[in-house]
């Protein structure tokens, strides 16, 4: 009995979209829009992730000793840097690979490589290459080695503003993420609106049927039951072709952010290595939605 009013209700379900298809298909597109605005923001997360990493994986500070300072001044420095937690990695060059690296860099520049060949010595002293886990930690070095002491030993310190740099991604990043949020939470609105209107006139076109229904000792399930079927059609059809526009998105752009990052299919990996969770959580919103506006006017226009 419960399998026969159950395909019953799919049926009738399945006649009310198609006798208000232009109503289920606005809803539809709707819905589609806003579940793409949240894949933008997906998008955007992910690549944000992914240029900061590659500007942590970038920075560095280069320490320039004097090239009268002593190996045991050097050690001592190198000690001293070597306790701190944060850092993560040190690279020593000696007066020597440092004129090599030096001559690399200038290779095309005759100007330079002559004068140096009029020196009698090598004028450059060693250097000291760190990286440390966060961006932030290189300040916290360079003012710990920042002291009196040190003036004579080290002869310069290079550090890149790469917080400014990771401050004005993550500002970019905020803004597109608030207009995608925007947007999405408009279209939310938006279907919300529609789905609300489109029950409130099944119901009003049907009320005549429904009162048969409810005379000849029809259930509340069985009355609302198309109602809340056609939510749950919008959403698994939405929720479908909006994944399959984002699969077919991230294929396109995946050869161009391969191009900046140096790594191919990032997108595409995520899409698939998450497809069951991003289906799950999209279509399970989406269906709330649905539900819920339904439910709505069903409780507003439908005395069940």
């Amino acid at each position: 009995m419960f399998s026969l009013s159950f395909w019953r209700i799919i049926r009738f379900a399945l006649q009310d979209i198609i006798r208000n298809f232009s109503l289920s298909a606005m809803t539809v597109l709707i819905l589609i829009l806003m579940l793409l605005s949240v894949n933008t923001l997906m998008v955007v997360r992910i690549l944000t992730t992914e240029s900061i990493t590659e500007i942590k994986d970038q920075i560095d500070v280069s320490l320039y000793f004097n090239a009268e300072a002593t190996d045991e001044e050097i050690a001592e420095i190198r000690n001293y840097i070597g306790s701190f937690p944060e850092v993560e990695k040190e690279v020593f060059l000696d007066r020597e690979e440092v004129m090599e690296s030096f001559k690399n860099n200038y290779a095309d520049n005759s100007e330079i490589l002559a004068s140096l060949e009029e020196l009698n010595e090598n004028p450059l002293g060693p250097t000291l290459v760190l990286k440390t886990r966060e961006p932030e930690d290189y300040r916290k070095i360079i003012e710990a080695i920042s002291v009196p002491e040190y003036e004579n030993i080290i002869e310069a310190k290079t550090f890149g503003d790469t917080e400014l740099a990771i401050d004005r991604i993550e500002s970019i990043t905020s803004q597109v993420e608030n207009f995608s949020l925007f947007l999405s939470l408009l279209f939310g609105v938006i279907g919300f609106i529609i789905i609300f209107n489109t029950v409130r006139v099944a119901i009003y076109t049907q009320r005549l049927e429904i009162g048969i229904k409810r005379l000849v000792g029809a259930t509340n399930f069985f009355i609302s039951g198309p109602y809340l079927m056609e939510s749950l059609i919008f959403s698994l059809i939405s929720t479908s072709i909006a994944l399959f526009l984002a699969y077919l998105s991230v294929g396109i752009l995946d050869p161009y952010i391969a191009v900046i990052f140096g790594r191919e299919d990032i997108l595409t990996n995520y899409f698939f290595s998450n497809i069951i969770l991003l289906f799950g959580l999209q279509f399970l919103a989406v269906l709330l939605l649905t539900v819920f506006s339904s439910a709505l006017a069903m409780r507003r226009y439908l005395r069940v």
